[in-house]
């Protein structure tokens, strides 16, 4: 799990993921932990689907909870009562958020987790950190060896045992006081992501992507087409799988590392940060259609759709709100409407000032720029206007405004 975290007057809770080194024996424990966490939870929901089914309400958290406490000493399954309690309520409260995602409309209906797929548990208290040592107290577990690169300040509140491409990792819950944060810089910024430069901020520079999955694909490619080969659930066919997903944990780890590094360094510079509010998940969908309306240019439309997941434009902005926090700073994120086809100058707007995917060119005015430069430009006038006067400056194609002296200073030379 990446650092996450947030301000709480004086307080701070922040995660650090660490490296478990666990003997053959902790991790039969570790795995017996996950399973015993996966059996309850789709137990659960069997349940509730059972009562829906039959016309009955759905159970609450507590009542589940006693459910839990039956199962573990049933003579079916003995093997719960040598975990700790608190896994088995912890998958349950799981249970529980997601129902409540899924009543809200945030995400789809829960699901029946498989094994080897979100193997994790969690402990919510009595974790202890011996850092002089580098091991991690887990209860009825024991003590656990683990890889120290940093330390880890504040007081251990909760910790989650994840295992991911073979290894195992500790997603460490702490907290601690910290002063009220001001920000050094006074400087705002507007940033324009995409494909081509995975962001270009207002003041002309860019990041050039990393396309993690791109560099990685063919080698992919190979490693599916040999999956493929081996007969299902074979001693081949389940290395082939392993090693599937070892590269698929590096493509992650490694598109993590490069998008901590870009937010760390606009966060640390800047004190208002203005993003476009992206839709990825409709930026992203299928262009299959259905049978009867299929779709078009449904190849074209999947190569565009791998590109965009693979920038991680979402987890740039969670990381880049929560480094605001940290620092004393601030992000908006306005609407992306037009952006791309405004006039940072004249302000006029029509599809025809961008061609091309590289090149704006106003027809009104003649103003020639970047067209990544360009929207960044004109996210940050948005930004600025709604921090004025609590209005977007972009709302439609009729949008028109004269050259102000804002504006030509936002202007970079050609």
């Amino acid at each position: 799990m990446p650092e996450t975290g947030y301000n709480t007057g004086m307080e701070r809770f922040q995660g650090y993921r660490i490296a478990l080194l666990p003997d053959g024996a902790t991790e039969r424990q570790f795995r017996q932990s996950a399973g015993a966490r996966r059996y309850v939870r789709n137990r659960a929901l069997a349940l509730q689907q059972e009562r829906y089914a039959a016309g009955e309400k759905k159970l609450g958290y507590t009542a589940l909870c006693k459910l839990a406490g039956t199962w573990r000493h049933d003579p079916a399954t003995p093997w719960l009562q040598s975990l700790h309690s608190q896994v088995l309520q912890q998958a349950l409260k799981d249970l529980e958020d997601a129902y409540a995602k899924f009543f809200a409309g945030k995400a789809g209906f829960p699901n029946f987790h498989k094994k080897g797929q979100d193997d994790k548990f969690r402990f919510p208290q009595r974790v202890k950190l011996d850092q002089g040592n580098a091991r991690i107290y887990l209860p009825k577990i024991g003590w656990v060896h683990y890889r120290k690169t940093r330390g880890v300040p504040g007081t251990v509140k909760s910790a989650t045992v994840s295992c991911h491409g073979g290894r195992w990792y500790a997603s460490v819950l702490t907290q601690r006081e910290v002063k009220s944060p001001v920000h050094p810089a006074t400087a705002s910024v507007g940033i324009d992501v995409g494909i081509a430069r995975f962001a270009t901020l207002s003041d002309g520079t860019f990041i050039e992507p990393l396309n993690a999955l791109r560099r990685q694909v063919r080698h992919l490619a190979r490693m599916q087409r040999s999956l493929s080969r081996k007969v299902k659930f074979s001693r081949n066919w389940k290395k082939d799988k392993a090693k599937i997903g070892r590269l698929h944990t590096r493509i992650a780890d490694s598109r993590r590392d490069f998008l901590h590094k870009a937010t760390t360094t606009i966060s640390q510079n800047h004190a208002l940060v203005i993003v476009e509010d992206l839709q990825v998940s409709n930026m992203s969908r299928s262009a299959k259609g259905t049978v009867e309306q299929p779709g078009r240019k449904v190849r074209q439309k999947a190569g565009l759709n791998r590109a965009i997941l693979d920038q991680g434009w979402g987890e740039f902005r969670r990381q880049l709100e929560y480094k605001q926090g940290w620092h004393g700073g601030e992000l908006l994120a306005i609407p992306p409407a037009y952006t791309s086809q405004t006039c940072p100058v004249c302000g006029h707007i029509d599809t025809d000032n961008r061609k091309t995917q590289a090149l704006f060119l106003c027809v009104e005015c003649g103003y020639t720029e970047h067209a990544d430069i360009v929207g960044a430009l004109n996210i940050l006038r948005a930004g600025h206007a709604r921090c004025a006067c609590g209005e977007a400056a972009l709302s439609g194609p009729s949008t028109k405004q004269e050259p102000t002296e804002a504006t030509m200073h936002e202007r970079p030379h050609a």
